[in-house]
């Protein structure tokens, strides 16, 4: 997929929008309005116009409602804002003719037919104003419908609606066969005094928990080795605010498609990360990079906040499902050509980890009614919690293609050809509660929890007892 299938902004702030617009447009000067006008020319509507068939099934396979009826809009919206531009245009070039035209009747002696022109200048002043108002009102009418729209799917995504339709490539070890009196890991945290979910709603609420002695060291422990291996794999380590501003948001597509799901510092306008990739990808917004630099490789440690609204029942049991909870992500920037090899290094990378931890998973394919908004293509990770009897997912690992680059203004330069769009990818690696979960049950026996070998350099401790 190139460059040009996202449709998405890149970022530039200009006074006629509170939000984003979109990085590509074309500035008009005039001095006796004494005004710039920014007129969008949206690259991407381009790429749909000519594309017309291809966007509509991707959106289809996204699962857009009317897909067909979208893209429609989207290029009524783009032909009524090419109407405003034209018409501008044309009032700004009359007005710079007549310019021209008054210095030479004043030379001419012509004073009252230079007059006469002037009063009429003065005239379109008035239209060239309402003209302004016009095309912004269509700029902002098609930036508002196009950032409802995701990212388009690879063609390897399979069809389908649900998590059932996801396709299983691929799966490792075996499931442990424990005692008929095996315990939940919640039941196992409060044996063994590691997790209080009690006091975690009396702290804060429900999707709080409060981890204790050998539970905080082993939360400990995973966060360290997690960011041991990313080192030794390459990634640059990175400490991220755990607050970012709506810019930050909009840019990795968090914005406006999950504002419901984050937490909002109301009087100052900021959001509590819901994971890493949010600022560590947004490092890297209007940058131009050195095309030998790529692949930019960054990993990091964060809280992550999620609101889960809506979640019930046995799926938000103790760790299962959590409002705050520890997560180490890598982040990619990568060549176009080379992205989807990162994606598969990326998600082996993944695989590594859970196989040093001795937990049984699989990696699935999402099809595309299960994806992200602004996923071109995703491999989700799952253990096996053999107390619940259940998969967990423990990790994503996603291509974003030029959706987030675009929306970032995020490019490369190769020597000194003109920039162009990179490839973000990101992955959890891992995300720790449901991780925890997976080693409390299968660890179980009579004798305690036995820590997987890899983590007792990091625990201090071999067993839970």
């Amino acid at each position: 997929m190139g460059q040009n299938t996202s449709f998405f902004y890149l970022h530039a702030k200009v006074r006629y929008f509170k939000r984003l617009i979109p990085f590509v447009f074309i500035v008009f000067t005039h001095c006796m309005v004494n005004k710039v006008i920014f007129v969008v020319l949206m690259l991407q509507v381009q790429y749909i116009r000519e594309n017309k068939d291809k966007v509509v099934a991707g959106l289809t396979r996204k699962k857009v409602k009317d897909a067909a009826e979208a893209i429609h809009k989207v290029i009524s919206l783009d032909d009524a804002r090419k109407k405003q531009q034209t018409q501008l245009e044309q009032v700004l070039s009359e007005i710079n003719t007549i310019s021209d035209s008054v210095g030479q009747l004043f030379k001419q002696g012509k004073k009252e037919e230079a007059e006469t022109l002037r009063a009429k200048s003065a005239a379109l002043k008035e239209v060239v104003k309402n003209g302004e108002n016009a095309l912004r009102e269509a700029e902002s009418a098609l930036h508002d419908f196009l950032v409802t729209l995701p990212n388009v799917p690879y063609h390897l995504v399979p069809e389908g609606s649900t998590p059932e339709d996801n396709q299983v490539v691929y799966s490792h070890g075996e499931i442990p066969v424990l005692a008929e009196n095996a315990k939940p890991h919640w039941e196992l945290a409060q044996q063994y005094d590691l997790i209080d979910f009690e006091l975690g709603v009396k702290l804060t609420g429900a999707g709080f928990p409060v981890y204790k002695g050998k539970g905080a060291k082993l939360q400990r422990a995973l966060i360290n080795y997690f960011l041991h291996r990313a080192e030794q794999e390459g990634y640059t380590e990175v400490q991220p605010p755990i607050l970012v501003n709506e810019d930050s948001g909009f840019g990795t597509g968090q914005l406006p498609d999950k504002e419901g799901q984050m937490y909002h510092v109301g009087i100052d306008h900021l959001y509590l990360i819901p994971t890493a990739e949010v600022p560590i990808t947004n490092i890297y917004r209007d940058a131009i990079v050195k095309a030998g630099e790529l692949p930019i490789k960054n990993a990091g440690y964060t809280p992550c906040f999620r609101r889960e609204a809506g979640s019930y029942g046995k799926d938000v049991r103790g760790l299962n499902r959590l409002h705050q909870f520890d997560k180490v992500e890598i982040v990619q920037i990568a060549h176009p050509s080379k992205s989807y090899e990162v994606l598969e290094e990326m998600q082996n990378y993944v695989a590594g980890l859970l196989k040093s931890l001795e937990l049984p998973f699989r990696i699935l394919r999402l099809c595309g009614g299960d994806m992200s908004f602004a996923s071109a293509m995703t491999y989700d990770m799952e253990v096996y919690s053999t107390a619940q009897q259940r998969w967990l997912e423990v990790s994503s690992v996603s291509n974003f293609e030029t959706f987030q680059s675009n929306r970032l203004k995020l490019r490369y330069r190769e020597g000194d050809a003109k920039p162009v769009l990179a490839h973000t990818l990101n992955g959890s690696a891992l995300a720790l509660p449901r991780i925890v979960a997976a080693l409390l049950e299968n660890n179980q026996s009579p004798d305690g929890i036995r820590i997987p070998a890899c983590l007792v350099p990091f625990t201090g401790f071999e067993w839970i007892r």
